[in-house]
């Protein structure tokens, strides 16, 4: 059984070093993204301090639709013209906001997050949806951040078959 320990005691470099070596560990052979999405969302929640929310958002061709994830309950559905993930999913830009409060558009699902980055994912040209993390900590995520979540992100992209979430690739 894998078991998945807090990094926090890890420069945070290692800590994302270390993530992706578990994280891949976790999906070796699988490629259901609702699987690989679940146990990445638990993963990332359980191992990096300061989270109060972790977890994806797949978009459906017209909005952003919940996903797996780890936290307290969360928004059903994020339109691309609102919020930090509307607008990663919009400018397929990673989003990181030091201050939520401070963001015009947020979308508030808890009261308690104060900093967010958010993550687009991007298979073959093609929008799949995001992956969101927020922390109660004003300014919790920095560069350093960035670079470790879209590295887990394109771990997570690379288990997708191509007709995992574009519904014109599905065969019958």
């Amino acid at each position: 059984m894998f078991n998945a320990s807090p990094l926090s005691n890890l420069p945070k470099a290692d800590q994302y070093q270390e993530l992706l070596v578990q994280a891949q560990a976790l999906m070796a052979g699988e490629s259901n993204h609702i699987a690989n999405a679940a146990n990445l969302s638990a993963l990332v929640m359980t191992s990096l301090p300061d989270l109060n929310w972790v977890g994806f958002y797949f978009y459906d061709g017209t909005e952003l639709v919940l996903g797996p994830f780890q936290g307290k309950p969360a928004c059903l559905r994020i339109p691309l013209a609102r919020g930090v993930c509307g607008m990663a999913a919009r400018t397929r830009q990673t989003q990181l906001v030091p201050d939520v409060h401070a963001f015009d558009g947020h979308i508030a699902c808890d009261a308690a997050s104060r900093a967010e980055i958010v993550v687009p994912l991007i298979h073959h040209g093609q929008l799949l949806g995001v992956w969101d993390v927020d922390s109660p900590v004003p300014a919790r995520f920095d560069q350093e951040d960035q670079r470790g979540m879209q590295a887990l992100c394109n771990l997570f992209l690379q288990t997708l078959t191509v007709s995992a979430l574009i519904p014109e690739y599905t065969t019958p």
